[in-house]
């Protein structure tokens, strides 16, 4: 595949048309102190319209995130708490009976939002988890017999407590496969508890204003597909795609009867847009192998299904990951 524009003239395009994005970023970093990785992480979702999975105990910032998100560019956003009794016609809407007009008229849910915080996700059954799942394909909800489409942008982003996972009902593999990536949210560091202490007991909590707008982020959109991917570049995806699935071709023969499934074909797709959007947060008008290598973990880590072997040796999704990418050749 060869260049069909200029790389110098390309750069200089995405460096001055993702300018607003320091400025998303500055604004988030009022009421978010530190998770650097999970705020990029959002904000790749968004730039490459993908959805995002978190997990991480309570408390780290994941609902703070999104929420300040929604709010730095004045779009709708949506809190849905999963929870056992939770109907899809909850999420999703219904048809109501309207004894004034004697029609059924569509009541519409929380998932018309340009923003959806699925809160604790595994606590619904399949049924209710199932319900997002046209809406985050097709970007669109039937309800009775009438399909409506939904605004762009929208991004859903889930959240799943680690800790607490008796009484859950685990994602099933077609749904996790839908999320863009599974970002895992760590502990701030001391200095950075320090400021979230601090910044707490202050008179008043700093919010986010409006510093962007829903255009700026759909021509952002754009300029994701405009970023070059060379031939070498999707080779390498390929390779760390087929890795997880033929493992034994790369060198990685211990890992053969350890991996029941290895990455889907949309890992493939969504780690090239994943690393597209990534070059665009660099300021960038093409990709490079450490910008693959910077998403591949987030990317991979909840589309390799581990064997019971691999459990009872305590191998991780990440574990095998790392050894990929250094099995598989950088161009």
């Amino acid at each position: 595949m060869t260049p069909t524009v200029d790389i110098h003239e390309l750069n200089e395009r995405i460096a001055h048309e993702s300018a607003f994005v320091d400025i998303i970023r500055m604004e988030l970093g009022k009421s978010i102190i530190g998770q650097k990785h999970m705020v990029d992480r959002l904000l790749i979702a968004l730039f490459a319209n993908g959805h995002l999975l978190l997990e991480g105990v309570p408390g780290l910032a994941k609902t703070l995130a999104i929420k300040s998100l929604a709010a730095t560019l004045d779009a709708k956003f949506s809190r849905i708490q999963f929870t056992p009794d939770l109907l899809p016609a909850d999420l999703i809407g219904t048809m109501i009976y309207s004894p004034k007009s004697e029609q059924f008229m569509v009541k519409k849910g929380p998932v018309f939002s340009h923003f959806i915080l699925a809160d604790e996700i595994n606590r619904s059954p399949a049924k209710v988890q199932s319900a997002l799942l046209e809406a985050m394909q097709e970007r669109q909800v039937t309800i009775g017999e009438t399909t409506h489409e939904l605004k762009e942008p929208f991004l859903v982003m889930a959240t799943q407590n680690p800790i607490e996972q008796e009484g859950t009902y685990p994602l099933p593999e077609a749904q996790v496969d839908r999320f863009m990536m599974k970002v895992l949210v760590s502990y701030p560091e001391k200095e950075e508890e320090k400021l979230i202490i601090r910044q707490n007991l202050a008179p008043s909590y700093p919010v986010p204003s409006k510093v962007a707008t829903v255009e700026q982020i759909l021509n952002a959109r754009k300029l994701v597909h405009d970023i070059y991917l060379d031939e070498k570049i999707e080779n390498y995806i390929t390779d760390i795609v087929f890795a997880s699935r033929f493992p034994a071709r790369y060198g990685l023969v211990k890992y053969k009867d350890m991996i029941n499934y290895g990455a889907s074909p949309r890992a493939g797709i969504n780690m090239a847009l994943a690393s597209k959007a990534y070059a665009l947060l660099s300021k960038r008008g093409y990709v490079l192998p450490e910008d693959i290598r910077a998403v591949a973990a987030d990317v991979m880590r909840h589309r390799i299904g581990l064997s019971y072997e691999a459990e009872a040796e305590n191998i991780s999704t990440d574990q095998i990951i790392v050894d990929i990418l250094n099995a598989v050749q950088v161009p």
